[in-house]
């Protein structure tokens, strides 16, 4: 559905339904899983709000463009609804563009910072066996553990669950003409990937994750820098007893 100039009647029976629509998408994300508790008609309505997004941002933006004196109503719709442009929040960590290109590679810096993915199977991370953490590799935060992945066959790292639920912000996102839930740090902001609902029990979530947004800190390079850590702080068995 497009807007259209046929006339005033059409023009603002597609611009409500635009409005509405988001509006509704956006009042439905925010309760999140209290979904899960709403009887089944209330949870197929937000389905199908989902699933005319797409089409309802694109007539609303084409109305925006073809009548500026709607343009005020763009305030009226989360920036998130209308695409993966990402808003101007301030991120509890911020760090200047020219250290983000010199630290980065070229592809975590495409994946992070311009919301850019890998290809399927070409992740260092993606059939990565060993036990350890998974951090941002951005700014650091410990977003997934080892024992959390598993392995979807998709091409990319796949986890089921979060080490804190805080460490990532979901938001909904309309690119390409679908919609999906992009995955994003919550500490800096940077995209790390999608998050699907076909993943295994107990949380049936599939976070979908670049390798390149990822750092992996092995379990035993960590037991190796605490140990030599405690060695380094201890006195030599050898002095005491001479003191003795």
């Amino acid at each position: 559905m497009l807007c259209s100039n046929s006339g005033p009647p059409s023009f603002y029976i597609q611009l409500v339904f635009s409005v509405l629509t988001l509006f509704l998408l956006s009042v439905s994300r925010r309760l999140g899983e209290g979904l899960k508790n709403l009887p089944a008609f209330f949870r197929m309505a937000a389905h199908l709000l989902r699933s005319m997004a797409p089409r309802a941002s694109m007539a609303l933006l084409q109305c925006i463009c073809t009548h500026k004196s709607t343009r005020p109503l763009l305030a009226l719709i989360p920036p998130a609804t209308l695409g993966t442009c990402r808003s101007k929040k301030t991120w509890p960590k911020t760090f200047p563009e020219e250290e983000l290109r010199k630290r980065l590679s070229p592809m975590q810096y495409q994946v992070t910072q311009q919301k850019g993915t890998e290809s399927a199977f070409t992740g260092k991370y993606t059939d990565n066996k060993e036990e350890g953490t998974y951090h941002c590799v951005v700014c650091g935060t410990p977003l997934f553990t080892s024992d959390k992945k598993f392995d979807s066959g998709s091409g990319w790292p796949s986890f089921f669950d979060l080490i804190n639920k805080d460490s990532v912000t979901l938001t909904d996102d309309f690119s390409y003409g679908m919609h999906r839930v992009e995955a994003t740090c919550s500490q800096c902001g940077a995209h790390l990937g999608h998050l699907f609902d076909d993943g295994p029990r107990p949380t049936k979530k599939r976070y979908c994750i670049n390798s390149s947004s990822l750092n992996f800190q092995a379990k035993s390079s960590v037991s190796e820098e605490v140990e030599a850590s405690g060695g380094a702080g201890q006195s030599p068995p050898s002095s005491k007893n001479e003191e003795l």
